[in-house]
């Protein structure tokens, strides 16, 4: 069954309603210029104690501020959008945390960019290249996956939604591990629309 990631969640309410739906990870994006900022949201010392897989996301930070989140948190997980390397991946590795590197792709990306990192992490991450990080909503030609070699498991993410989740469901021959979901899910930023989102998880968890 395929893994559901929910990203960019920050008020407090939407996340206890998120974690009803037992999400098998929720994102914390912590990268200021983000409007999905997490520490906007407001006081979210409940977080901590959740019982769900806790994923924090950085953009180009250095390790001891990651660290500092981590442990802060309770991150079980961290997602590394910039041009972090496979070296930086293995020293977060050492502190007890799953990995996720997130790739902007597009059809000029050379998939053997991801070939360094193969023992530095738990997943990739395929977005769609865009301007910024993340949280475009839109996605990317997902016949391009093909041009990877299946080693690691993968996070599909740019634009899924509703209307395009038959076609996820439909590829074949590709290590798909899950879906990481945002922006088409939203009502404003940071703010999930609950009832879409149970479509989502009941059309994935019935297959």
């Amino acid at each position: 069954m395929l893994k559901i990631k929910v990203c960019g969640m920050r008020a407090n309410q939407n996340i206890l309603e998120l974690a009803e739906l037992r999400p098998d990870f929720m994102g914390l994006i912590f990268y200021e210029k983000s409007p999905r900022f997490v520490e906007n949201g407001g006081d979210l010392e409940f977080i901590k104690n959740l019982n769900l897989k806790k994923v924090g996301v950085f953009v180009n930070a250095d390790i001891e501020e990651i660290k500092q989140k981590i442990e802060e948190y309770k991150l079980d997980y961290v997602q590394l959008h910039g041009h972090e390397s496979p070296d930086f991946c293995k020293q977060l590795q050492k502190l007890g945390v799953g990995i996720f590197k997130a790739f902007s792709v597009d059809s000029a990306f050379d998939f053997e960019k991801t070939e360094a990192f193969e023992k530095a992490v738990d997943y990739f991450l395929f977005d769609t290249k865009g301007d910024g990080y993340g949280g475009h909503g839109k996605s990317f030609d997902w016949t391009l996956l093909k041009k990877y070699n299946q080693k690691v498991p993968f996070l599909l993410a740019g634009g899924v939604s509703l209307d395009n989740l038959d076609a996820v469901l439909e590829l074949k021959d590709l290590n798909l591990a899950g879906v990481d979901v945002n922006s088409k899910f939203e009502t404003s930023p940071g703010l999930k629309d609950i009832s879409a989102l149970k479509i989502l998880f009941e059309k994935i968890r019935k297959r």
